[in-house]
């Protein structure tokens, strides 16, 4: 019988090991409660101590994910918006999450109601261009911000907010993209218009330069025209002072060619000064 004890002191003692001893991993936080009282919290991953009537609670240390269900909203143009906006979140103060909503359930109804209320609140402010627009960006900065400030009671910190999609709601759709198309059309139009009036002031301005550029090459070959016939009659008068019996003979030789062919037939006298160069000479 003393044999069999020290067994059963090792037996209980094992037990009360087992029971007393737990590891915290790196994707997780704990707090050991004693009858519902914090006693501690823990941190760090790596093998833990507790009493055996202590409570271990984990809670998740990384980054989590709350997909809010979608809602409309109204925009500051009175324009309905279905927007589905997506929460990350994490537990920065492990004793009090636990205190305000226990468990990452709770935790995320809680956030996900103050993420559409403040969503709501603040695209009242904006139109709807600006919504579905460049503006979105700061939009939801704005929302993350607002949110961030309303949820550090429950010992979370917000990464982020962001929107999946922002969407008119399906019954007014087709009658806003007609009315976009319509108003694409008429600004097409415009640009159509102002575009045909640059043209013609443009063909207008090159005929113009063009018949400016004629004129002014037209000058140019009369005036050049004007110096070489003065140039030529210089250059003949010359000749004929220096001759002027070869310049008379070159001048009919030159209007026979002009004048006679072979296919004409011409009755003139032979005193007619055409024939001066073709009698004989005399001696």
């Amino acid at each position: 019988m003393k044999r069999v004890v020290p067994w059963v002191v090792l037996f209980v003692l094992l037990i009360g090991a087992n029971s007393s001893a737990f590891v915290i991993d790196e994707t997780e936080l704990a707090i050991v409660t004693q009858f519902g009282q914090h006693k501690r919290s823990i941190s760090s991953p790596g093998l833990n101590f507790k009493l055996p009537w202590q409570d271990v609670t984990r809670m998740e240390r990384r980054v989590m994910s709350s997909d809010s269900p979608a809602g409309q909203m109204l925009t500051k143009d009175k324009k309905y918006l279905v927007a589905d906006p997506v929460t990350r979140w994490k537990i920065s103060d492990p004793l009090l999450f636990f205190k305000t909503v226990k468990d990452e359930a709770r935790a995320q109804q809680r956030i996900d109601d103050i993420v559409l209320s403040e969503l709501r609140r603040i695209l009242a402010s904006e139109n709807f261009g600006d919504i579905i627009g460049n503006e979105r960006e700061p939009l939801m900065q704005e929302v993350g911000e607002a949110v961030r400030t309303r949820v550090t009671e429950f010992g979370v910190d917000i990464v982020d907010v962001r929107i999946k999609r922002a969407d008119l709601p399906p019954e007014v759709q087709k009658s806003v993209f007609e009315r976009m198309k319509a108003e694409r059309e008429r600004v097409a139009k415009r640009y159509r218009s102002e575009g045909s009036e640059e043209a013609q002031k443009i063909r207008a301005d090159t005929d113009k330069k063009k018949r400016i550029m004629l004129a002014e090459a037209y000058e140019t070959e009369q005036k050049l025209k004007g110096e070489g016939d003065a140039e030529s009659a210089k250059i003949y008068a010359e000749a004929f002072n220096k001759d002027p019996e070869f310049y008379a003979f070159v001048r009919s030789l030159q209007a026979y060619e002009k004048t006679l062919n072979k296919s004409d037939t011409l009755v003139l006298s032979t005193k007619s000064e055409l024939f001066r160069y073709l009698k004989a000479p005399k001696p």
